[in-house]
């Protein structure tokens, strides 16, 4: 199998390379079944990158002679312990503390595709979480926009991907401020359960579940009005020498 992965400039993290989260979606919907992905270089924007399939069902997807990603088939549970739902009112209110909203000069990428506070009102996604009172987890609140759902009402699990890998990002960095460089997206692994309906409001949660010299594990989880579990991620997360 060869197709090709091209990331538009919208899509980006850091202001040249594409959002991790949205990229690892993209790469993941060429691996069969639940996937795990690992980024091996920033990937590039508006260029179009060859995916090359392997026997065992992994992919790679590569920039000219680079690999840019790898994208591997999982059988095995993500592992987290899940935190108790947060309702959609609570993670709207913690958001509003996140010091970035009040800082938005602190964001180490202020024009993130998910959670740059320097993104136009009617564009990105606007997903920036902060910390819930009483809980060892942050939190925002979030209602799809049409134009990143499928024809079924759903939103396309590329965007799902990217709506959890900030609010873990974020999410750990905020349960306990790590100093020093920006971290970045390295591996990620996503359980979609239910569907993620465009229109209606969800609670996007993120929380740090372990932490190993520069290398931070997150957990994110999003929820319906109703508490139902609809989406489950694990990421490493790579501070920048």
């Amino acid at each position: 199998m060869s197709d090709h992965i091209v990331i538009g400039r919208r899509f980006c993290g850091p202001p040249d390379s594409g959002n991790g989260g949205y990229a690892c979606g993209l790469v993941a919907a060429r691996v069969e079944g639940p996937a795990e992905v690992t980024l091996r270089l920033p990937p590039p924007l508006e260029t179009a990158l060859r995916v090359e399939g392997a026997g065992d069902g992994s992919v790679h997807v590569l920039d000219g002679d680079a690999v840019v990603a790898e994208g591997m088939p999982r059988s095995e549970e993500l592992g987290l312990d899940v935190p108790d739902p947060v309702s959609v009112a609570a993670a709207a209110r913690a958001a509003t503390t996140s010091e970035l909203h009040e800082h938005p000069e602190e964001h180490p990428f202020p024009t993130c595709f998910v959670c740059g506070p320097m993104r136009a009102p009617d564009d990105g996604l606007h997903i920036l979480v902060g910390p819930v009172t009483g809980r060892e987890v942050a939190a925002d609140a979030w209602t799809p926009a049409a134009d990143l759902g499928g024809s079924d009402g759903a939103v396309r699990p590329e965007f799902v991907w990217a709506a959890l890998d900030c609010s873990g990002g974020v999410g750990s960095w905020l349960a306990d401020p790590i100093g020093g460089n920006p971290f970045v997206l390295g591996r990620m692994a996503v359980t979609i359960s239910g569907p993620v309906r465009v229109g209606a409001p969800h609670a996007v949660v993120g929380w740090r579940a372990g932490h190993d010299g520069r290398k931070v594990t997150a957990g994110s989880a999003m929820f319906t009005a109703s508490g139902e579990l609809v989406a489950l991620a694990r990421a490493t997360w790579i501070q920048l020498a």
